[in-house]
């Protein structure tokens, strides 16, 4: 038996109504499915994500260890065996790819260490508006330097052809910025809001073609494991992946574990990472785009205001304060 957790549950109900309900219904025997068609034997007890079940399994022919993956296939996770596969090839860093199922969605992985996230690194996390203690943000500091590291040798690929593109979001984030910096109640959050859709469309032109993780945070970087020859490397897992610019890949990681303090510091040693220190106004630019990504999608959800730390790292890279 395959016990669900509530909360994938609650979240796929939540964000893809009859749809989440019908994965969710499918979930036990997709798992049941798949763990006797390839092999598998169950090795742990289940992980999730918002819209992923993880299994951790063993391979019954060879003894290797792998992670099952199912999830709901829309957008932004349709691309993922493309990328990982590009990736890999690259020897790029991201998890390896043992199986595909087109027709599910479902993945068969590489096993990383989950019990040791880059987020761990990092420490306990900042306070918004405010600093941490020397340590911890020293800590924080070398989670930044590592991500940015894994960042850059993924960023080095080309976009295989057929993924969604950087471009296509631009032009429906922009169409709708007038009507979302409208909505907010706030006139000193319009004006920011204004300000950061000026500043995509000065880079809308210039999408850029590279292969982008999108959502490389500090718990999308895990730990290698020794058995798999990954021993000391981190490695980047869950993409939603699209073609586009590098700058469009630094909001994650200045947004978790927020410190309003390190904002400048930590887009400075992303964009040194990336090669794009000479051109900070154009990574600037795809940084506040996910700012106003991210506030199209909440006024679109009925939201009027912008959310505080999207806020604070849009005044931080405008020079506001």
């Amino acid at each position: 038996m395959i016990d669900i957790p509530d909360e994938l549950i609650a979240t796929q109900y939540a964000y893809n109504g009859a749809a989440g309900r019908a994965f969710v219904a499918a979930l036990p025997g997709l798992a049941g499915r798949f763990l006797e068609e390839w092999g598998l034997r169950r090795d742990g007890a289940a992980m999730y994500g918002m819209c992923a079940l993880v299994l951790p399994v063993v391979r019954e022919a060879d003894g290797v260890p792998a992670a099952l993956k199912l999830q709901l296939v829309d957008e932004e996770t349709v691309g993922e065996p493309v990328a990982l596969r590009a990736w890999g090839a690259a020897g790029a860093g991201a998890v390896g790819v043992l199986g595909h199922d087109p027709g599910t969605g479902a993945l068969l992985l590489e096993r990383l260490d989950e019990g040791r996230p880059l987020s761990g690194v990092a420490g306990g996390g900042g306070v918004p508006g405010g600093s941490r203690l020397v340590g911890e943000v020293a800590d924080a500091r070398r989670a930044v330097t590592v991500l940015g590291e894994v960042l850059a040798r993924l960023a080095a690929v080309p976009a295989p052809e057929g993924l969604r593109t950087l471009g296509d979001a631009v032009e429906r984030m922009l169409a709708a910025a007038p009507e979302a910096v409208g909505r907010l109640a706030d006139e000193e959050e319009r004006r920011l809001l204004a300000d950061c859709a000026a500043a995509v469309r000065e880079v809308a032109g210039e999408p850029g073609d590279r292969l982008l993780h999108w959502d490389l945070h500090y718990d999308n970087i895990l730990a290698g494991r020794a058995d798999a020859g990954r021993a000391g490397e981190w490695v980047a897992l869950d993409p939603k992946p699209l073609a586009g610019d590098p700058g469009f890949e630094l909001f994650p990681a200045l947004d978790n574990l927020f410190d309003a303090g390190e904002v400048v510091w930590r887009f400075d040693a992303l964009t040194e990472a990336l090669g794009m220190e000479r051109d900070r106004g154009r990574a600037r630019a795809w940084t506040l785009a996910r700012v106003l990504q991210n506030a199209v999608w909440a006024v679109g959800d009925g939201e009027r205001e912008l959310a505080p730390d999207h806020a604070e790292i849009a005044r931080r890279l405008l020079g506001v304060r």
